[in-house]
């Protein structure tokens, strides 16, 4: 599936050439979206985050699609030899979360928007300590997305990935087997793009209604990987 955009930003970085060139050995990756979808300019892209593997699943799925967006992500990714390196060279956001300069992430990513970029952002904040292999709908959101929506007076598309942790879940052994494994597995993955929307202005309700439309996406993308119907509720 094609989903036809036009990005004021064309160009291929190398974390998402990268992306979508591995994701293909390491799953069958499918995607969908909402008739009518085209994210504009200045998106807030909003997706649960369930696995170590689901930002590559992401990210591949966006530069199929033709988006290139900055990421939001957690500051000690930047510590990692060449990741690091990569995410600052691209211009990505780190989260210093539970710091003083928690609120810096959320200015720079304003700034990128009001410049016509789109962001890539986890609503949930982080990862679920579940160790089975199984989906589950996302965790609660933190305020983050919504204060940034109305700070940049910016729409949100919901996306929902199902199937990363099919690649890599549970303890550091099980994902290690995950990944070395995948290759020859080939699990399904896939994204779904929701309808753009616009939150209200009440941070809470805002929070609520991202964090619905994100569970609706997940929901659609669970079934097309076959999760089983009792996770997928």
């Amino acid at each position: 599936m094609k989903i036809t955009t036009q990005p004021l930003y064309e160009r291929y970085t190398v974390l998402s050439r990268t992306a979508a060139s591995l994701i293909p050995a390491f799953g069958h990756l499918t995607i969908t979206s909402e008739p009518g979808v085209l994210p504009s300019e200045a998106s807030i892209l909003a997706a649960n985050h369930d696995s170590l593997a689901d930002p590559a699943v992401l990210i591949a799925a966006l530069h199929r699609a033709g988006l290139h967006p900055v990421i939001m992500a957690t500051a000690g990714l930047w510590r990692v030899p060449v990741l690091g390196r990569l995410l600052a060279r691209e211009g990505h956001i780190p989260v210093h979360r539970g710091t003083a300069r928690a609120a810096e992430a959320l200015e720079e990513a304003t700034a990128a928007l009001t410049q016509g970029r789109h962001i890539l952002i986890y609503g949930e904040g982080g990862l679920p300590r579940r160790k089975d292999a199984a989906a589950a709908p996302p965790l609660p959101f933190r305020t983050g997305l919504a204060r940034l929506a109305s700070a940049a007076q910016a729409p949100v598309v919901p996306l929902g990935q199902a199937g990363a942790r099919r690649i890599s879940s549970g303890s550091r052994v099980k994902q290690l087997a995950g990944v070395m494994t995948a290759p020859i597995r080939r699990p399904r993955v896939h994204v779904h793009f929701g309808a753009p929307l616009r939150l209200p202005a009440d941070i809470s309700a805002a929070t609520a209604q991202a964090h619905q439309a994100v569970t609706a996406a997940w929901r659609t993308a669970a079934r097309a990987v076959a999760e089983p119907a009792a996770s997928a509720v």
